[in-house]
This record gives structure tokens, sequence and C-alpha cells, in this order.
């Protein structure tokens, strides 16, 4: 089964005032909706737009997996652990939150900042801390994510190009940009498919695209 989600049923969220917008995919902080809390182990999926300085002040995040992905821009990262970095289009960052950790993300350049933060719940609460970047991620290497049971696919297509699914229980499918056809549906930019027990599906891009996909065992 594959429902549909499209870019304009986002909650909004943010502070534009400040230069931050935010487009929330599942029930996020005020925009409380109890049949929309998770899909498989994603929690959260959020589209945010920084403005030049503008950025989120130190806060805080436990027992959860915080993955991101830059479309433009650079964000910078720095985090109670001590580490701090730049992360740019193609890198995939991860912070595994665990028991407890505090982190800034800011737009400290002279260009709009965009990026996909997407949350998953741990298959096990507690541990450590981690953080890693995974610079200029190819296409064909999955990035897994064990301590949620979950694998990131990135898709970059030509277009015309197809590109298989992978099967999985749970299979969640965000758009960043361009078109592609899945499942006899049209997803545009910010659109998002969640598919139960994924298979032998393919997407087709309709003119450049670039897809990003969830791939999950539990939910």
């Amino acid at each position: 089964m594959m429902d549909v989600r499209r870019a304009g049923e986002r909650y909004r969220g943010g502070d534009p005032a400040a230069g931050i917008e935010s487009l929330h995919a599942f029930s996020f902080g005020p925009h409380y909706d109890p049949d929309n809390l998770r899909f498989g182990a994603v929690i959260a999926c959020n589209e945010e737009r920084l403005a030049p300085g503008a950025g989120f002040d130190e806060h805080p995040h436990s027992h959860t997996e915080i993955v991101t992905w830059v479309v433009e821009g650079e964000l910078t990262h720095r985090d109670s652990t001590g580490h701090e970095s730049l992360v740019r289009p193609g890198d995939v960052q991860r912070l595994s939150s665990a028991s407890g950790v505090r982190h800034v993300e800011r737009n400290d350049g002279e260009v709009p900042l965009r990026f996909v933060q997407m949350w998953l719940a741990p298959l096990e609460p507690g541990g450590d801390p981690a953080y890693e970047v995974v610079h200029g991620i190819a296409d064909a290497t999955p990035y897994a994510l064990p301590a949620a049971g979950a694998m990131l696919h990135v898709r970059r297509l030509a277009p015309g190009q197809r590109t298989a699914i992978p099967d999985a229980r749970f299979l969640y499918a965000h758009v960043v940009r361009g078109e592609v056809l899945l499942g006899g549906e049209v997803l545009g930019p910010g659109d998002a498919a969640r598919v139960g027990d994924a298979k032998d599906l393919e997407a087709v891009a309709r003119g450049a695209a670039e897809l990003l996909l969830w791939e999950m065992a539990t939910g």
C-alpha cells in the first residue's frame, strides 16, 4: 500500500522573522497529530530553509538518529561532544543523540541554505552519542543506519532514467527536486510516499530528479 503525502500538506513551522522556514511531514512540536507520528522508524522529515546568518541555537536531543541532507548552501554544525563541521550538498551527516547531546545548526554562509533533516527512532534507547559526515556519497552506495534498522539510498536521476526501489517492509520516499513517477503517482519536490511491504517498484524521472529512500525492516 502506498500513501502519498504532498508538499502542500506539510505543517509549517520555524520563525520566518528570524530567517527560518520549516516544513514538517510528521507531527512536530505544536503540530500534534496522533495519526501522523511515524512511519517505520521515521519520526520526522523536515525541510529547513535558513537565510544567511540564521540558525538554530544550541538545543538538546536524545534517543534519536538524526540524518541531514543538504540541498543547497552550507550547514555549520557544532555539538557538545566537540564536533564542528561544514556539511555541503552531496554529504550525509549523522548525529546519534543516544543518551543526550546538544548541538547548533547555522547558516554562516552568504547564500540561502536548504536541507532535509530526517529523524529515526533507534531500536534501543541509550548509549553514547556518535557523529559522522560522509562526503560526496555515491548513488550506488547505500548509507546504513543499523541503530534504527534502516538504510538510506540516494538517487540522482537523469531525465527518463529508471531506478529500482528497494524491497522493504517499510519504504519512505522523499523527492528533493524534480519529478518522479512512482507506483502510478507523479511526485514533485517535497512530496513523499510511504509504502508498506514495498516490492518490485521502480521510479522514473520526469526531467532531472533527486530522491531519498529509506529502506526499513521495522516500525
